[in-house]
């Protein structure tokens, strides 16, 4: 050791008083990395026994009860189901408790190549199958991974073309990988050319959260069939502010002037919603529109007039006909008819210069005739004022005589008395009028009208009819004497 240490000094020019390095200590150093790597050693051997003791086993087939072998995918997969319907009745992922002691490899009773084979060690060692059910060393099989092809859907790139069929299909596509105008523009005709509302009204939902307004406009404005299921999407939703911008940056100023009139319906305030239909009028509407908007203010503004003084009257309780007839509901915002109904049962009788009279209300908005005189029927028969509906049909010839005349057919006349509960004298008098003859006698027949039931038979000169119709009338009653007095004339000649 000392020759060995003068010449490593010599070597390294050291001096050759250089401390010498003690044999003892040199002695240990080597001893220790001796007992180290010895240990080393026999924890690598005792590890190439170990898996030389179970690869032993190797050239035998194990399979399982049902006749697969274990290990294999299929028997990964029943194992896999079977543990998951014994974790239905578990928790999903049971707690591992920190105070239970480890479990050597000497201990346990399991291998890799037990727990992944299925053969359990010579001994008193619990199967795989037994492993799975308990709880403390339960194993959890990988989760098989879903088909690619399913990732594909949300993943890939389709084209504008698949991605219209995918939609018609139902499947969930995302748009969002069409980002330039110019392949937001040609997924939008492809949609288009597919004919299938539903997958155009999608695209255009994207196009209006991803394009400005301008840009989208002006696209739509080439493309009439989506623009007009843009117009649609956007009156279901009520996106009304976005649809009028849409009519005004078109150039449909009718479209516009109308989206904006109908904005009166949500106006409750009577006050301010006959203001703001002034204010429609100097909207560019066509004239015909006009016409219906003035018509409405005007309607509005009147009903408006006649509702604050009916209200007064009837809470002064001065006026018989409010007594008798108090009113239902208000007259405001009614439709026009409804307010000549309104106006022919309380105000029948005013003078044509007030607001509230039935012949202004003609005139002002140009009711036709007929329209009228259903009205007014309707009016007075349901009050019973039969004076006044008689005066309704009375009409002068040239030469002053009075007859009734009609603009509706008597058989609708008769209908209209019947079902405001008209007496039969009355429902008589108009039954007659009726121009066919077995209408007219059906008529009088189902509303008991026994005068002219009793003079078409004696103008059929039929005997039978009338000993027959004898025993349908009230005995005693005036029209039976009636029907006595025909038959016993001798100066008619029946026929049978």
């Amino acid at each position: 050791l000392d020759q060995k240490w003068t010449s490593w000094c010599s070597v390294l020019q050291l001096p050759a008083n250089f401390a010498q390095p003690e044999a003892s200590s040199v002695k240990e150093k080597g001893t220790k990395k001796q007992v180290k790597l010895k240990e080393s050693r026999q924890a690598v051997n005792n590890i190439r026994r170990l898996v030389e003791e179970d690869d032993d086993e190797d050239d035998v087939e194990r399979v399982s009860w049902s006749g697969e072998p274990v290990g294999s995918i299929s028997w990964s997969v029943k194992e896999t189901a079977a543990s998951s319907q014994r974790a239905d009745r578990e928790p999903a992922f049971p707690k591992i408790s920190t105070d239970t002691p480890s479990i050597s490899r000497s201990q346990s009773g399991y291998s890799l190549s037990s727990l992944f084979k299925g053969k359990p060690k010579v001994g008193n060692f619990q199967t795989f199958s037994d492993a799975l059910t308990d709880s403390s060393v339960r194993l959890y099989a990988p989760e098989l991974r879903k088909p690619k092809s399913e990732y594909k859907d949300y993943v890939s790139d389709w084209s504008p073309e698949e991605t219209v069929q995918r939609l018609q299909q139902g499947k969930a596509v995302s748009l969002e990988r069409f980002r330039t105008l110019q392949d937001k523009l040609l997924l939008l005709d492809h949609a288009i050319a597919a004919h299938d509302g539903n997958v155009i009204t999608a695209v255009l939902i994207y196009l209006k959260r991803t394009l400005c307004k301008e840009v989208l406009f002006r696209e739509l404005e080439s493309r009439q069939t989506a623009l007009r299921h843009f117009i649609h999407y956007l009156s279901e939703t009520q996106n009304q502010r976005l649809l009028l911008e849409l009519h005004r940056a078109l150039g449909r100023a009718e479209d516009a002037a109308l989206l904006q009139y109908k904005e009166h319906l949500s106006i409750t305030d009577e006050n301010k919603r006959r203001d703001f239909l002034k204010n429609c009028l100097s909207l560019p509407f066509s004239a015909e529109d006009l016409a219906h908007v003035q018509d409405h203010y005007t309607l509005l503004e009147r009903q408006i007039i006649i509702e604050v003084t009916d209200r007064q009257a009837e809470r002064g309780g001065k006026v018989e006909i409010f007594q008798k007839f108090p009113r239902k509901a208000l007259i405001l915002n009614m439709p026009l008819i409804t307010t000549l109904y309104y106006c022919c049962f309380y105000h029948y009788a005013e003078s044509e210069g007030t607001f509230s009279s039935p012949l202004n209300i003609r005139q002002t908005f140009k009711i036709s005739e007929k329209q009228y005189f259903v009205t007014a029927l309707a009016a007075r028969a349901k009050l019973k004022a039969w004076l006044d509906v008689d005066a309704l049909f009375a009409s002068r010839n040239w030469l002053g005589f009075t007859r009734k005349k009609s603009p509706l057919s008597f058989q609708r006349v008769v209908d209209i008395l019947q079902k405001n509960s008209a007496p039969t004298h009355v429902l008589q008098d108009y039954v007659a009028l009726v121009d066919d003859g077995e209408l007219r006698l059906t008529l009088a027949q189902k509303h008991k009208c026994h005068d002219i039931v009793i003079s078409t038979y004696r103008d059929m000169k039929d005997r039978q009819l009338l000993l027959g119709y004898r025993g349908k009338v009230v005995r005693g009653s005036a029209e039976e004497r009636k029907i006595d007095d025909l038959l016993s004339n001798p100066q008619i000649r029946w026929k049978n």
